[in-house]
């Protein structure tokens, strides 16, 4: 049998539908600068789905200083990976000023984010060990467990009790293996907006020796008092022993960080196979990344204006009877009942006859019969942006509910 010959029997879950929506609702191309508002298929859409949580994509400081850095080091520089070549003084400057914002002895800066996040359970976990993690943790902590020689246990979405049931089967198996524990969870989850119940797993570890990691990819910069990030709304971050983020939400950027104590630091980054391979950061994003790190400290008033939006368009949606879910962050899921059939149509009728795009989640990502609509509140939102969109989404949903999307034809996509 051919390796290729798979491919003719199935392109898998995603790819079964490439011939009908890809370019529309997989790989669409906005266009435009990063805003509120962007073109899709040569029309100006009011745009809900980019994470750029505190508008920093186009803010006038960042700009200049991935401008100012480009010219003077073009995108080439440094060349190499940090430990043979490409370490440079802006690298260790923003991870010095990391570690401080997050209150921890030491930082280190990551070329991608979700390959960092892979490489360190890789890197710190091995066969005598026990890894246990949320059951609705991100792909990349997923993947990093799959390259993991440790033994793993998931616990039901931040069920405490289960948790703790999964620590005493952990720590009778590292009893006699030598090993450790290392819990991980996400900050804000993703797709449900809803947050990590990071104070249930730092009361356990009153009773239980593990260590607690925490992906907080869609918290840093927005939760908490200073944006720290989901560790400082809980008050717990001297109890997350590895906080790790990434550039991609609140940054608009890429790589991430992660910050620990210097031991432990000073460990993944000698020992981390997707650092020391790859190449270093370069040097506009190393540059850039110090300057975003400067406003998300410096700038309260963009995350003042991130919840403004937030608060308005989950109250306006819960007001006109939309549920969104337990969302307790800006991640804002619609969550609605349908057919596959209904959500492209009702998806479609947003994008063609209300210019809004937000993102989609049909089966089988999520239950049959659910539609979830993931819209993404920014700092660059306008309340008048949520009271249009709020009226949109009560007019689709009275379509849905009517069966008026379960009547029309799929709309041929590609022809739009």
């Amino acid at each position: 049998m051919d390796i290729f010959d798979k491919i003719d029997k199935s392109m898998g879950p995603l790819g079964i539908w490439g011939d009908k929506v890809e370019g529309y609702f997989m790989f669409p191309k906005l266009e435009g600068e990063i805003s509120n508002r962007m073109m899709f298929r040569g029309k100006e859409r009011l745009v809900w789905s980019l994470n750029n949580y505190l508008g920093l994509a186009n803010h006038p400081e960042v700009r200049k200083a991935d401008a100012e850095a480009a010219t003077q080091f073009g995108m080439a520089a440094p060349m190499g990976a940090r430990m043979m070549s490409g370490q440079t003084k802006y690298h260790e400057q923003f991870e010095r000023e990391a570690a401080e914002f997050e209150k921890k002895e030491a930082a280190f800066l990551l070329n991608f984010g979700y390959q960092g996040m892979l490489s360190i359970i890789d890197t710190l976990t091995d066969r005598k060990d026990v890894i246990v993690y949320d059951a609705e943790s991100h792909a990349c902590i997923l993947d990093g467990m799959r390259l993991s020689l440790a033994k793993r246990f998931t616990y039901p979405h931040n069920d405490m009790n289960k948790l703790e049931i999964c620590l005493q089967r952990a720590q009778r198996i590292v009893e006699k293996t030598g090993g450790g524990i290392l819990v991980i969870t996400e900050g804000v989850f993703g797709m449900s907006g809803s947050l990590g119940n990071l104070k249930g797993i730092a009361e356990l570890k009153k009773k239980y020796n593990f260590r607690f990691l925490i992906d907080d990819a869609h918290g840093f910069g927005c939760m908490g008092a200073n944006g720290r990030g989901t560790s400082e709304h809980f008050n717990v971050m001297d109890e997350v022993d590895i906080y790790f983020a990434t550039f991609a939400k609140s940054m608009a950027g890429i790589g991430g960080f992660f910050a620990s104590t210097k031991r432990v630091v000073d460990y993944l980054r000698f020992n981390m196979r997707s650092q020391i391979y790859a190449k270093s950061l370069p040097m506009p994003m190393t540059i850039g990344a110090i300057k975003r790190l400067e406003l998300i400290r410096t700038k309260p008033e963009l995350r003042e204006k991130l919840w403004t939006i937030v608060n308005a368009l989950q109250r306006g949606l819960t007001d006109i009877g939309i549920n969104i879910g337990i969302t307790k962050s800006p991640v804002t899921p619609v969550v609605l009942n349908g057919t596959e059939v209904a959500a492209i149509n009702l998806a479609h009728d947003l994008r063609e006859n209300y210019n809004i795009f937000c993102s989609i989640v049909v089966y089988p990502v999520i239950p049959k019969g659910q539609i979830i609509l993931r819209l993404i509140p920014t700092a660059v939102h306008t309340l008048d942006d949520v009271k249009y969109t709020v009226n949109a989404f009560k007019a689709i949903k009275s379509k849905l509910d009517s069966g008026e999307y379960d009547c029309q034809a799929l709309a041929n996509l590609k022809e739009v």
